[in-house]
């Protein structure tokens, strides 16, 4: 005795009727989407787990689709790696506005960290492990550009600068429980998110 229904006999015409390839624009949203949740689901890996740690299986698993995509549309978990960084680079052209005062820019980055802390913790892992591909080495015209015009004394050093800058924007997202120890408010809160905003303004004004 079984609980489900006996498969019903296919008619004979609809035996006969060949199966209809997917259309052209059908596939094209398929690949768009598959890749999408594959970017997605490394994203989310590789902050928990790091480049090392993180297994092509899971990301697959977390995403519903079969590994194999995986080297099919990327070439292995390098290039997920890989996309991820230029998917940031586009992200950033959105808000990265070299006419804003250095001070706003950098809330901008705050911002940008707050709302998806996955890239910072990411790039955390990749400092701790040592194991992510080789990064290029970030371009200083802009911070130089910003010191000719008075945004930066001349004193200071522009690769010292965007070090020191990139800790500010990302300590509060890698590091919240130190953010908790001293604030004694919650990372996460708007009650901590403006006001780190607005010390980090007025820190980013002193180096004037």
């Amino acid at each position: 005795m079984t609980d489900s229904p006996a498969p019903r006999p296919e008619p004979a015409d609809a035996a006969r009727t060949p199966r209809r390839a997917p259309a052209p624009g059908t596939r094209k949203l398929d690949a768009e989407r598959s890749r999408r949740l594959l970017l997605e689901a490394a994203n989310d890996e590789f902050a928990a787990k790091g480049f090392a740690g993180a297994r092509v299986q899971d990301i697959a698993d977390r995403a519903g689709l079969n590994k194999q995509l995986i080297a099919y549309y990327f070439g292995g978990k390098e290039g997920l790696w890989n996309a991820l960084s230029r998917q940031w680079l586009e992200r950033e052209k959105a808000f990265n506005d070299p006419e804003v005062p250095l001070d706003e820019l950098m809330v901008r980055y705050l911002r940008a960290a707050l709302d998806d802390p996955r890239g910072p913790r990411l790039n955390v892992w990749a400092g701790l492990t040592g194991t992510a591909p080789e990064q290029e080495r970030e371009d200083l015209s802009d911070l130089r550009r910003r010191q000719s015009a008075g945004e930066i004394g001349d004193d200071l050093d522009p690769a010292a600068m965007l070090l020191l800058l990139t800790g500010a924007v990302v300590g509060p997202v890698v590091m919240p429980h130190t953010v908790r120890a001293i604030f004694g408010l919650d990372p996460e809160s708007a009650e901590f998110q403006e006001h780190y905003a607005e010390q980090l303004r007025r820190v980013v004004r002193r180096l004037a």
